[in-house]
C-alpha cells in the first residue's frame, strides 16, 4: 500500500510538473484579459501544495523558480537583464528560494485553513489566491531587499516618484499583478476542489 501511494504521489508531481512547463514555456500560461494578461504559472504549485502536500509545492515551486531562472540565462528581459549583471548569485535567490517558499508555505496555510473550512470549499479559492499573493510578495520582497539601493532600482524608482519601498512594490506590480491572485484563486481553487473530491470519491 505504502508503495502504491508513492507512486501516485510521484505520478501526479511528475505530471503537474509537466504542466508547469507547457504554462511557463507557451502562451497557455497567461490569461489575456484586454490588453492586460494574467500567469497562471502559481496554479499548478497551488494544486500541488493543496491536493498533495507542503513538500510537493516546495518542489513545484522550486521548479517554477528554476524555469525562472533559465530564461534569465538563455531569454533575458532588460529587467532581468540589468538584475543579473548586477549580481548572479541575487538574482538566483529572486528567482528559486522564493518560489519554493511560496510552495512550501502555500501547502502548509491551506492545511490551516482547511482545518477550519466548514464549507469544505473556501479553503482551496484561499489557497489558490495565496499562491500568487505569496509569490508576488516574496519575489517583490527580496527584490527589495537585495537590489533597492542599487542604481537601477533607484533609476526605475526615479521614474515613480521616489517613492518608498512598499510604494514602489505596488506600482511596480500594477494591475498586472492585481489581475492575477484573482485569477490564481479561480482557477487553483476550481481544480484543486475537483481534484480533491475526485480522490475522496475513489477511495469511499
Amino acid at each position: 500500500m505504502k508503495n502504491r501511494t508513492n507512486v501516485r504521489w510521484l505520478t501526479q508531481l511528475a505530471l503537474l510538473v509537466a504542466i508547469l512547463l507547457v504554462l511557463n514555456y507557451t502562451p497557455l500560461g497567461y490569461l489575456q484579459i484586454g490588453p492586460l494578461s494574467a500567469s497562471l504559472l502559481t496554479v499548478p504549485v497551488a494544486i500541488g501544495a493543496m491536493t498533495m502536500n507542503p513538500m510537493a509545492g516546495a518542489i513545484l515551486g522550486g521548479v517554477f523558480g528554476a524555469t525562472s531562472f533559465y530564461q534569465v540565462l538563455t531569454a533575458p528581459s532588460a529587467f532581468t537583464s540589468a538584475l543579473f549583471s548586477i549580481s548572479p548569485l541575487y538574482t538566483f535567490l529572486v528567482c528559486v528560494p522564493t518560489r519554493a517558499l511560496m510552495g512550501w508555505l502555500t501547502g502548509v496555510l491551506f492545511q490551516l485553513i482547511h482545518k477550519v473550512d466548514r464549507t469544505n470549499t473556501f479553503s482551496y479559492f484561499a489557497g489558490g489566491f495565496l499562491a500568487a499573493f505569496l509569490n508576488t510578495l516574496l519575489f517583490m520582497g527580496t527584490l527589495v531587499l537585495l537590489f533597492w539601493n542599487t542604481d537601477y532600482i533607484q533609476g526605475l524608482n526615479q521614474t515613480f516618484g521616489n517613492v518608498n519601498p512598499l510604494v514602489f512594490v505596488v506600482l511596480f506590480v500594477g494591475v498586472n499583478g492585481a489581475l492575477e491572485m484573482p485569477a490564481s484563486c479561480v482557477a487553483g481553487g476550481i481544480v484543486s476542489k475537483a481534484l480533491s473530491k475526485a480522490v475522496h470519491k475513489k477511495r469511499a
